[in-house]
């Protein structure tokens, strides 16, 4: 049976680790794990705290914060319900939390460290969220070394690696795998030693200069880079780095939903390679920011976001929504900018509202099935009227 890391739980849940070790769909599972709010119910890195188990958190009294971010909120339901219904997740501990948002700094950071029950940790980096700092981050890659989220990304991965002593698995989906192979390449070598395989779902590369400047031959056998057949986020700054392709149920950029990646019999579904058309559309966009220098991206990425701040919108999720305000301020910022930044503004902007637009079509999707159940209702009720 064809179906998502939802199925994969349901067929796979009841084998603990101690009798299948890890593999590439449990690291998806782990990275889109990251992305719930665990503040304040998973103890965070510096405190030495005891671990908590996945059904404590199901257990505990502010559980609904866990599924704050509105894009995944159902999915995400779905995937904690799955993950605590066998054995293979459901007494999973959970420790070291770290969330960090720095407006000033332009940084979004979160990480988890999950134990195992065959003995091994995997170390979660959370991918881009909703807010607009954590998406404006993953644009200062294009010219910052390092961002402050990989900086963070180090120091964690040794904090962790320091504390416990087992072998481990490294891994983050979007931001969070170009998160996962950056640390892993400059933790310290007693920790880098450790390192079972790194996961990078969908992640962003690295501008030619940090790979040099890196010690990514160390851990490059150890890497696995996964991208969905349409990828775009991924295959930024892609180069020498190898990846396999998956195949997802949906198109486009939507394909960077975890959710959408096909699994069977335990693994995914692979293709052969990224569609012709989207790797054309990737190198050009490389091929464009990789010719700019220092000055002219940070115009580029500046004028994005002060359209997106332009509309007053706390985060993207109502940035979309309010799209009548939002296409105002794109249109008057693009009279101010040169032909080619144009062109690819426009296509960063049209993709935030592609998967805006597939969040809506659910959420109209939802409303209609209410009112059809609403109207079922009033109408079976009016028929018992009449009849009595």
């Amino acid at each position: 049976m064809i179906g998502t890391i939802i199925e994969y739980l349901k067929e796979y849940g009841d084998i603990s680790f101690r009798e299948s070790h890890m593999n590439e769909v449990d690291s998806l599972v782990l990275c889109q794990f990251a992305y719930l709010k665990f503040d304040g119910m998973v103890p965070q890195a510096g405190e030495n705290a005891p671990s908590v188990k996945l059904r404590d958190l199901a257990e505990h009294p502010d559980h609904e914060k866990l599924f704050a971010d509105e894009r995944y909120e159902k999915v995400n339901r779905k995937l904690m319900a799955a993950m605590l219904a066998g054995k293979r997740y459901r007494n999973m501990k959970i420790n070291c939390y770290v969330n960090i948002i720095e407006k000033e700094w332009e940084t979004q950071f979160s990480a988890v460290t999950y134990l195992l029950d065959d003995g091994t940790v995997y170390v979660a980096f959370r991918g881009t969220d909703e807010t607009i700092v954590g998406w404006k981050e993953d644009f200062n890659m294009a010219f910052l070394s390092p961002v402050p989220g990989q900086a963070y990304s180090v120091k964690y991965l040794n904090q962790v690696g320091g504390r416990l002593h087992r072998p481990f698995y490294v891994g983050g989906h979007s931001k969070g795998g170009n998160l996962a192979v950056y640390s892993a390449m400059n933790c310290r070598p007693e920790i880098q030693e450790r390192i079972i395989r790194v996961y990078s779902m969908d992640g962003p590369g690295f501008r030619p200069e940090v790979m040099q400047n890196s010690d990514y031959d160390m851990i490059a056998k150890r890497v696995e880079k996964i991208l969905p057949h349409s990828s775009l986020v991924g295959m930024l700054f892609e180069g020498d780095m190898r990846f396999r392709v998956v195949e997802s149920r949906t198109f486009g950029l939507l394909q960077h939903n975890p959710y959408t990646w096909l699994v069977k019999d335990g693994k995914f579904v692979e293709v052969k390679d990224i569609y012709e058309q989207r790797k054309r559309m990737d190198n050009t966009l490389n091929e464009w920011i990789l010719s700019l220098d220092e000055q002219q991206l940070r115009t580029f990425v500046d004028t994005l976001f002060q359209v997106i701040n332009a509309s007053e919108a706390e985060d993207l999720i109502q940035f979309t929504a309010e799209w009548r305000k939002s296409m105002n301020g794109i249109i008057a910022a693009l009279k101010e900018v040169d032909e080619q930044t144009a062109d690819i503004l426009k296509e960063v902007i049209r993709s935030l509202f592609e998967i805006a637009g597939e969040r809506m079509k659910q959420e109209m999707s939802s409303s209609t099935a209410r009112l059809k159940r609403k109207l079922r209702i009033q109408n079976k009720t009016g028929r018992l009227r009449r009849k009595s």
